[in-house]
Parts: C-alpha cells; structure tokens; sequence
C-alpha cells in the first residue's frame, strides 16, 4: 500500500488562453475513499485523466509512495464503455494482464450480486447492471488508485443508493485508495472519508473536510442531510462549487 502525491503546476489545453489546473496539490492516503466536488467544467475530468496517464500535456507529477512512477489505475468512467459482444465476465477478464484465478472475478461478481449475470451480454443489462460491472473491471486490476468519474450520473435515486452500497460493500472487503468525482454533496457525504472542493477553473483547491459520519450510519438520510447543512452553515464558500 502506497500514499499518492499528485501535484499539478499547470495545465493548458493548446487552444485556451488560461489554465484549466493552476498550483494544485492532493495527497491520497492508502485505502482511503476521497470525494472531489467541484462546479461543471472545472476540470474533474481533466484532473482524473492526467492522473490516469491519459493526459500527458501539464507541468507537474504524480508520486506513488517515495517513487516518480505512474500509479496503476482502475478508471470507472460516466459510461460504463463495456464491449457489446463480450459477456459480462469476459469484459471483466478483459481488463486483467494475465489470466487470474476464476476465484477473483467469481468474488467481485458475487460481491456486487451480478453472478447470476456473468454470461450475459451488455444488451441485456440494465444502466445499473452496466455500471457494476464496470466497478468490478476497475477493481480486479488491482489499482494503485481507483479513478471514478461520477459513475452513478442519470441513475434514478433508488438504484444510485443499493449501487453505491454495493460499491461500498465492496470496498470494505477489498479496499482500494479511491478518488471519486460527484456534483451531489449527499452522495459524496454517504461515501467519503474526506471531502475535497475544487474552485471553477483554474481548478484550485478551496476546502477539505474529513467526514465524521460513522460508516454504520451512512445509510441515514437524516444524518447526512444534517452534516450538509452543517457544512453550508460552516463553509458558506462551497454554496458556489455546487
């Protein structure tokens, strides 16, 4: 297990006149699940795909542990991006290097309940379905640092909760340093541990907030609705990044 230190001097796409990332520094610790929450067009995307290694254009550097390596990513994007002519367990082993033991996929499957599923393929899903098993092709990499770019965006709220408490099920039992892009500030309440608000670009770092939620509590509305209203009491500067 490795600490992350990610720490963006600049970034500037070729065609803008200003940075869309200036001077921003974050620290991950091992296992931990963080929460960035920002205004639409800041730069969450951008900042994850830099971190992923897909963006290669910025002045700065991603530290694992004492190492200058690149991080070995699990990315979760906003379309689960499954291939339609693989059944669902074979887009899962797609993901792997090498062939693993059928016991490690047969985990993650039972884990996020799609075992009965396995053999299906995307066309049969529904969204939910598809997002689990894009959960479950990020974490049998056995990331560094699982990259999740609001992966529960257009659920209806029903299916978003049982999604994120299976996604938390399964952390708990295989736990991953986690960096997780939201806009809504409960969601990112009931999953985090620490809570990172970012300006409108240039991205800047405006707060972090630990959580103190037990997690035994984070299935109640009621407390969460209670710590957010404490926060936008507290830190009336986040009102604006929501």
């Amino acid at each position: 297990m490795t600490d992350i230190q990610i720490s963006i001097n600049n970034k500037t796409y070729p065609t803008a006149t200003t940075p869309s990332i200036a001077n921003l520094k974050l620290s991950l610790n091992s296992n931990e699940f963080v929460c960035l929450v920002g205004p639409s067009g800041c730069g969450k995307t951008t900042l994850l795909n830099i971190i992923a290694g897909l963006d290669k254009d910025y002045d700065g550097e991603i530290r694992v542990g004492q190492q200058h390596k690149q991080a070995k990513i699990g990315y979760v994007f906003q379309n689960p991006r499954l291939l339609p002519w693989r059944t669902v367990r074979e887009n899962v082993e797609l993901a792997l290097d090498a062939p693993q033991s059928t016991g490690v996929v047969d985990d993650l499957l039972e884990i996020m309940q799609l075992t009965a599923a396995q053999h299906s393929y995307p066309e049969r899903l529904s969204l939910g379905m598809s997002r689990r098993v894009a959960i479950i092709r990020a974490f049998a990499v056995d990331p560094d640092v699982l990259l999740m770019d609001e992966p529960f965006v257009s659920l209806d709220a029903p299916t978003a909760r049982r999604v994120r408490e299976l996604l938390l099920d399964l952390w708990r039992q295989r736990p991953h340093t986690v960096l997780f892009v939201t806009h809504d500030l409960r969601e990112a309440i009931a999953l985090a541990d620490r809570l990172i608000f970012l300006s409108a670009s240039p991205m800047q770092l405006v707060s972090e907030i630990s959580v103190p939620i037990p997690r035994t509590e984070r299935h109640d509305e009621l407390a969460i609705e209670a710590f957010r209203q404490q926060l936008l009491t507290y830190y009336p500067e986040i009102k604006q990044l929501l």
